[in-house]
């Protein structure tokens, strides 16, 4: 690729399924020039295996809508991409200008050497500037953190965050203030040699103590906002594996514990609504109806105080563990529940008991 590429990230296509807007005009989003010796293959298969955060769905969907463009004229996704082609991405709006800014925004540092930083993330925050959230992200609360540190450039994708997880999922991430260190860092989370655990309340009640979840994650059809689970061996999405431990059961809800095989966005929620066990309070995941139990008012009234308690999904990044790219020493962290999900346990644990 030329220096000229750009990452074609999903989360810009999301709206590439609508007819252009506005006055006609269409700006360009990302570009990229074949390389010398490639041979022809379809466009929405050349662009899936080049850029790292795009489905080949919502690539082909973005097609269809007339916002791929070779050499400057507008292709459907069976085109057969050729050596010294010119890939555009067109968009009915200006490419937004995304780069990250420090802002004087608390951190809460569990860890912090020369050469990484292990983050405690609220609930709530977004991990880094995308549609809607362009700026009081926790990059933006890193660059501040480390405005004084010249060697880190929060705008240089060789340092930064190893890995993200959801905006109203709380717990640990891990930064690398170097390239060395991320390199490191990215191999082993790459190799699944990092010891990652989420602590989540989900809908009912398991027969088993613990199990293995497995399909592909790939985007809903129906809901571009949505993430949707399909067959291991089916071509859509991509590959995942959750497994789980229960921790405490509340009759019609339990705690467990996830231990996430592959890192694909949404797993944990996705993956639990697909065996029927939404997690409680994901309004996107079906969590905020009342998916079990009684149908009394009484008990109605509970669960609605219960979601007004922790108005977001119950998913906390609980322990991090992973190799010091420097020293070589196994570093292992723990965080604490924060007070939401804290109150919304007990009082789980209070309705339990009294039912016994």
């Amino acid at each position: 690729m030329t220096e000229e590429e750009m990452e074609l990230d999903d989360e810009e296509l999301l709206e590439a399924g609508d007819e252009p807007a506005g006055d006609g005009q269409l700006y360009e989003h990302f570009r990229i020039e074949v390389d010398r010796g490639q041979i022809p293959v379809r466009i929405d298969k050349f662009l899936s295996e080049h850029q790292q955060h795009s489905s080949r769905n919502r690539i082909q969907k973005a097609a269809e809508a007339g916002f791929i463009h070779v050499n400057g004229t507008p292709v459907k996704s069976n085109y057969k991409v050729r050596a010294g082609d010119v890939i555009t991405l067109m968009l009915d709006r200006p490419h937004y200008d995304t780069t990250i800014e420090p802002e004087d925004i608390p951190l809460d540092v569990v860890y912090e050497d020369d050469d990484l930083m292990v983050i405690n993330k609220p609930a709530g925050m977004v991990v880094h500037p995308g549609c809607g959230n362009f700026n009081g992200t926790l990059v933006n609360a890193i660059a501040w953190h480390l405005k004084d540190l010249q060697s880190y450039d929060p705008n240089d994708p060789e340092v930064g965050l190893v890995h993200r997880i959801d905006k109203d999922t709380s717990g640990l991430l891990v930064v690398a203030k170097t390239p060395d260190a991320k390199t490191s860092l990215g191999k082993q989370f790459f190799n699944k040699t990092t010891h990652r655990s989420y602590n989540a309340l989900v809908w009912g009640n398991f027969v088993e103590d613990e199990g293995r979840i497995e399909g592909n994650i790939g985007r809903d059809p129906k809901d571009r906002l949505r993430m949707d689970v399909f067959p291991p061996d089916s071509e859509t999405g991509k590959p995942a594996v959750t497994h789980y431990k229960v921790l405490e059961r509340y009759g019609y809800t339990t705690l467990v514990e996830c231990i996430l095989e592959t890192g694909r966005t949404h797993q944990i929620r996705a993956h639990m609504k697909h065996i029927g066990h939404p997690l409680f309070s994901d309004e996107r995941y079906g969590g905020c109806e009342i998916r079990r139990g009684e149908r009394t008012a009484s008990y109605k009234a509970y669960i609605q105080n219960c979601f007004k308690l922790c108005p977001r999904q119950v998913l906390h990044a609980k322990t991090l563990g992973f190799v010091h790219p420097t020293t070589g020493e196994q570093m292992d962290f723990t965080s604490e529940w924060p007070e939401d999900m804290t109150a919304l346990i007990d009082k789980w644990r209070r309705y339990i008991k009294v039912k016994e």
